[in-house]
């Protein structure tokens, strides 16, 4: 069994990190023919992470595809990975969809799909999508992968927390495959976590149950909130705009893009010492402070290093990041647009060794 794999909207390639990482576990051959990505400090973050020696960059998909010749040049691959932009189809975007450019893009992947065939696709998106535009974009979606010849798909959504990170990310999976997997074959949300339990403990991931794992107890104050800014990150909100504003959670917040710009404490995620430091941090979070008493308190956002922890990543990756002198602000972004690696590597777990749809 050979996987040939193409990570198109690569990011930092949490795709990539979880075929990888599972193909080492379980002795299985992969091969990255290519990947796509536009931002040049992702691409870097990626390149550090990845020998990506002798294969296609495809950068612009938009422009690559655009140019007559580019996708008939690409070596052939039995698996297509992407998490297409979501910004078209987020809660907190303006949600114009396939209106949006960015929601066009879509259609540039389905170029490279019709062209080249590959045996599988595996696509992630905002859970949004299941009711953007009352359902209408996913019936788009679905629609042009089935009629690029796509005529098993399946969907379902998948919950960071499940696998092992100390984050709620609901995102919703789409797998398609050209051939008929059996009658048998499910793609479930409880299937795959089942798959994913079974084998979560020999596996390389990162795991962690709380978020309070993962917070280094000594960093640079850099990160601390001043008292300046603290009554704005602990307010509830302004007239037009409500909302809990809680820090010290024990499992994460969503993590954002935009994160590097501080949100309120309902939107990002804030721990002060107290709690970082609590002999019994889960007890410490049952306690109820007020909003004057929490503003006495040290206080700090979670780290560039943090952050890619609660998405699955190791520290060797942040690391070799960080040596390509990429930004905090960059770092941040870059985390909170990745896929969660333990997700997908359970989602590959599930199809290519518990389900064997490549065969033995």
């Amino acid at each position: 069994m050979l996987i040939k794999h193409l990570e198109l909207f690569s990011g930092i390639g949490g795709f990539r990190q979880a075929l990888e990482l599972l193909c080492n576990d379980f002795d299985i051959l992969s091969e990255n023919i290519g990947f796509s990505e536009l931002d040049a400090n992702a691409i870097s973050t990626y390149k550090s992470n990845f020998n990506t020696e002798n294969e296609v960059e495809i950068g612009d998909i938009v422009s690559f595809v655009n140019t007559e010749g580019n996708i008939k040049s690409l070596p052939n691959f039995n698996f297509l990975t992407g998490g297409f932009p979501c910004q078209a189809f987020s809660m907190m975007g303006n949600q114009k969809g396939f209106g949006d450019l960015r929601g066009n893009v879509f259609f540039k992947i389905m170029e490279i799909i019709e062209a080249k065939q590959p045996d599988f696709i595996l696509l992630e998106n905002v859970k949004n999508i299941l009711t953007h535009d009352k359902g209408q974009t996913l019936k788009k979606i679905l629609q042009a992968i089935n009629e690029a010849g796509y005529k098993y798909i399946y969907y379902d959504i998948f919950n960071s927390r499940d696998f092992s990170l100390a984050q709620n990310r609901n995102r919703i999976y789409i797998f398609a495959s050209r051939t008929n997997l059996g009658d048998s074959f499910k793609f479930e949300n409880q299937l795959v976590k089942d798959s994913f339990n079974s084998v979560k403990e020999k596996s390389s991931l990162v795991k962690h149950e709380y978020a309070f794992e993962i917070l280094e107890k000594n960093v640079d104050k850099k990160y601390y909130l001043s008292e300046i800014i603290k009554p704005t990150i602990l307010s509830n909100g302004s007239k037009n705009f409500k909302s809990k504003s809680e820090i010290d959670q024990l499992i994460a917040r969503p993590l954002t893009a935009t994160m590097a710009k501080m949100h309120r404490a309902c939107q990002d995620n804030y721990f002060s010492d107290d709690y970082i430091r609590a002999t019994n941090p889960i007890e410490y979070s049952s306690r109820q402070f007020s909003k004057e008493e929490l503003a006495k308190k040290s206080i700090r956002r979670i780290t560039p290093k943090e952050a890619f922890n609660l998405q699955g990543f190791n520290d060797n990756f942040y690391l070799n990041a960080k040596k390509a002198k990429t930004s905090d602000s960059q770092l941040y972004k870059q985390a909170g647009n990745a896929v969660s690696v333990n997700t997908v590597y359970a989602i590959l777990h599930y199809l290519f060794v518990k389900m064997k749809i490549l065969g033995d």
